[in-house]
């Protein structure tokens, strides 16, 4: 009876002690954390994305250059775009093939004294070029006169630089065939007025507009830049007339048909 009773406070001593060892043990693991899902970008690669991109796009509107730019649009045939950024600040981009269908030739122009669309000589209009007043040089364009591959070049730039923008920025593999550093840009905002498109946007160090590839198509710098005008020249005289809509106009009904 003794022994029973000197085993029994044996095991009440050895437990009194490993008890407390084995909480603690039990209260200090805790699971190991899930690892990190690595096919998005890290915050801060984003945040470093956005800063990058925001500097080139400063750059790009102090580079004031003349060049060409091979476009890919959404549909139709590939064509040769021309734009001029000039030291004053004004700007003007040849859009050929836009206008009517296809068949005429349309350039957009800033200047001080306005925004101006001109109709060039082209298959679908041999007369020559002429311009009309559209409106005050940061006016909107309607949907229906707007070709939309003038945008990157000019208010477009203001939106990357601007960090209060909804977008999301993040690096991007390079454009075929494109000189320069590109970055996916989405929008963050549900609106459907988003402030530019979404795509992918190249540039060189120097500010340079490389290439974008946007809802409108895309477009890649075709050869070196040339220097800036001090400003940039009208195609033609400014006259009362109307703007060059998108779309071919309806054919109107000869004498004698219904």
């Amino acid at each position: 009876m003794h022994a029973h009773l000197r085993v029994a406070r044996r095991l009440a001593g050895v437990l009194a002690i490993a008890l407390p060892a084995l909480l603690a043990a039990c209260t200090a693991y805790s699971p190991p954390p899930a690892p990190l899902d690595t096919a998005d970008p890290a915050p801060g690669e984003v945040d470093a994305a956005r800063d990058e991109l925001a500097a080139l796009a400063a750059a790009a509107q102090d580079r004031h250059l003349t060049a060409r730019y091979t476009l890919a649009p959404a549909d139709g045939p590939d064509r040769m775009i021309s734009v001029t950024s000039a030291n004053d600040g004004s700007w003007r981009v040849d859009v050929p093939g836009w206008g009517q269908g296809g068949s005429v030739d349309v350039s957009l122009a800033a200047t001080a004294d306005g925004l101006f669309q001109c109709a060039l000589p082209s298959a679908g209009r041999p007369e020559p070029a002429s311009c009309v007043r559209l409106g005050d040089p940061d006016d909107a364009l309607p949907g229906k006169l707007d070709p939309r591959v003038q945008h990157p070049f000019t208010d477009w730039l203001a939106v990357l630089t601007d960090r209060r923008a909804p977008l999301a920025v993040s690096p991007a593999a390079p454009l075929a065939g494109v000189d320069g550093q590109c970055y996916s840009v989405e929008s963050t905002s549900a609106s459907l007025n988003a402030p530019l498109d979404v795509g992918i946007y190249c540039y060189r160090p120097d500010g340079t507009p490389a290439g974008v590839r946007a809802a409108f198509g895309t477009v890649k710098l075709a050869g070196e830049p040339g220097a800036a005008p001090a400003t940039v020249q009208l195609a033609g005289p400014v006259t009362e007339g109307e703007p060059v809509g998108r779309e071919k106009p309806a054919e109107s009904a000869t004498p004698g048909t219904s």
